[in-house]
């Protein structure tokens, strides 16, 4: 029983320093506020009121994202009134506000929501080309604005219409944080799609998106030549099947193929050249001597060929040599190709020069009309022995014991 009254008491006690606290702060308040909106849409004539005891001595702190004022209050009997500026009210956020004097602070905030009917739509999209295949997309930002160019509010529809080939598509979004975004997935086929949008009747520009073939698979590469023989002069053009990406897109034109020769000696050759319509030729001269090709395609770091082999036939089965002038011009010829009709000219034709077993000099010439002469200068190769091996389209022939004078 004693612990109720206890209880009692101290509630009672309680009640009484309340009324009292409040009692003082209702004496001391010189000023509350009138106005009760606390929303307002953009552009919206925005006046503050205040009952006031004193209305000597108040203004009205402003401050936004925009910026910041000061405002003087428009004075009647017992009340003060201030007008927000309209670069202040024409920008969706809060507006906090404070009402300063010289004895009291009094503050709030104003919610300023965007009008609803957009004017223009700020749009944004990227990347301008995707890969085919339906993992790569490109993004499209959409921000639809008032006319004051304030996004308008959260969680309005905005439309996202595109077309590729014959498929048209619409998508309905809605606007979070001040923008809409919409993720559009690539299509298998290559092509070139056009992306829209639209909110509350007003529509975007038109946007294009290209649709590139994805990485190339795997090819096949062929060979074409006028004949098989090596005669250093006519053209083997090697060619690629159409190259395509794992869903039969034919792959840019442009592209850049590398076909690697292998020859029977271990030896390396190179030709490339780029695609059209999926299909590169690249061309290379015939060997001048007998000779087996191992030829692969490349597309580096993303596809390669199968493995072609094809060879070549000496075009020469042997070939004249004779000495003139104290055996100082050498004259190697005729040179006569598979029918029996004078090579072409420019085939190589190679003359070695050793005194002793060692190695003097090496001396080329291109042939002309079937014939090489090489001419050995007196001034440079002195009367005595020698040996030379000349060599051309394969063929060697030595010379041991080959005296000048």
């Amino acid at each position: 029983m004693k612990l109720k009254q206890i209880y009692f008491l101290l509630f009672f006690q309680l009640v009484i320093i309340s009324s009292f606290s409040q009692e003082i702060i209702t004496k001391n308040t010189l000023v509350s506020l009138l106005s009760t909106q606390t929303e307002y849409t953009v552009s919206d004539k925005i006046i503050l009121d205040f009952k006031t005891k004193d209305n000597n001595n108040y203004t009205l702190y402003c401050s936004n994202s925009y910026g910041s004022s000061v405002i003087k209050p428009i004075i009647s009997e017992e009340k003060i009134s201030f007008e927000i500026p309209f670069f202040l009210s024409k920008k969706r956020g809060i507006l906090s506000w404070k009402l300063i004097n010289n004895k009291e602070i009094l503050s709030g905030n104003i919610t300023l929501k965007p009008k609803q009917q957009p004017t223009s739509i700020e749009t944004y999209l990227g990347p301008p080309s995707i890969d085919a295949g339906g993992l790569d997309y490109t993004m499209l930002v959409v921000i639809p604005t008032d006319s004051l160019d304030n996004p308008i509010i959260d969680n309005s529809k905005v439309t996202v219409k595109h077309q590729f080939l014959q498929s048209e598509k619409k998508e309905a979004i809605l606007t979070d944080k001040l923008i809409g975004y919409k993720n559009i997935y690539s299509p298998t086929k290559s092509g070139r799609m056009i992306i829209s949008s639209e909110s509350y009747g007003l529509n975007s520009k038109e946007f294009d998106v290209n649709i590139m073939p994805a990485i190339a698979t795997d090819f096949k590469i062929f060979v074409d030549r006028n004949h098989e023989y090596a005669d250093g002069n006519q053209i083997t053009t090697f060619y690629t099947s159409i190259i395509r990406d794992k869903n039969k897109n034919i792959i840019s034109d442009g592209s850049y193929i590398e076909f690697y020769i292998t020859n029977k000696e271990g030896g390396i050759l190179k030709t490339a050249a780029t695609t059209i319509n999926g299909v590169a030729h690249a061309k290379i001269i015939h060997p001048d001597f007998e000779d087996i090709w191992k030829i692969k395609a490349y597309f580096i770091g993303i596809a390669e060929s199968n493995t072609l082999t094809i060879k070549y036939k000496k075009v020469i089965d042997d070939y004249i040599v004779s000495f003139k002038e104290n055996n100082r011009v050498v004259n190697v010829g005729p040179l006569e190709s598979f029918m029996g009709q004078i090579i072409p000219d420019g085939l190589s034709v190679k003359l070695s020069i050793y005194k002793k077993d060692i190695l003097i000099n090496a001396l080329y010439k291109e042939s002309n009309n079937g014939f090489a002469s090489f001419f050995l200068d007196p001034n440079i190769y002195e009367k005595g022995q020698y040996q030379i091996i000349i060599e051309t389209a394969g063929i060697k022939k030595e010379f041991k014991s080959f005296k000048i004078w």
